[in-house]
């Protein structure tokens, strides 16, 4: 599935080589997946992660791989038995809008079912995008396990300006939410 939805977008590659490949991260990746997260975490719209925090939680990160460079990543982190987050969700800007979101968000909602998760949630600036993968717009007390987990703690508690997102997936179609 990875593969054929990964080749499917080589034709909107004009003029790029074009060797993407989706594959789970290794904590070989750490550095790779940091300097990405920082390159694009100046914008404001990522939290900083360190090395070593992303290459002990390595297995649960995908990669997107563009000629050999980590181009694209994102994390399915558990909050609780029955809720994950997607964190880190970031292309660099030669691959936004080719669809690749969708499917790092698509794979990790796949893997969130098989794993038992009942909810998936994202905290970001940009709702539209988790919006159109059937992501539902919540009051973040809806989210409880995450104001405990990260929000609380936060220097920015209650004025980060994220929007908290939900796919609940016991109500999706076949249970892949935005995956059909």
């Amino acid at each position: 599935m990875t593969a054929t939805a990964l080749a499917s977008l080589q034709p909107a590659l004009v003029g790029a080589e074009a060797t993407l490949v989706m594959r789970s991260a290794t904590p070989a990746d750490a550095a790779s997946i940091q300097a990405l997260i920082e390159r694009h975490r100046v914008s404001g719209h990522l939290l900083p992660r360190t090395e070593s925090e992303i290459a002990g939680r390595a297995e649960r990160f995908l990669v997107i791989v563009d000629d050999d460079v980590v181009a694209g990543c994102a994390e399915l982190a558990p909050l609780s038995a029955s809720v994950a987050e997607v964190r880190s969700l970031v292309l660099d800007d030669h691959l936004r809008g080719l669809g690749l979101g969708r499917l790092l968000v698509d794979q990790l909602t796949r893997e969130a079912k098989l794993a038992g998760f009942r909810t998936i949630c994202a905290f970001t600036h940009e709702p539209g995008i988790f919006a159109r993968l059937g992501f539902s717009l919540v009051p973040h007390a809806w989210l409880p396990e995450k104001i405990g987990a990260d929000c609380a703690g936060c220097a920015l508690f209650r004025r980060c300006g994220q929007s908290a997102m939900r796919l609940r997936l016991d109500q999706t179609a076949a249970g892949l939410g935005a995956c059909a």
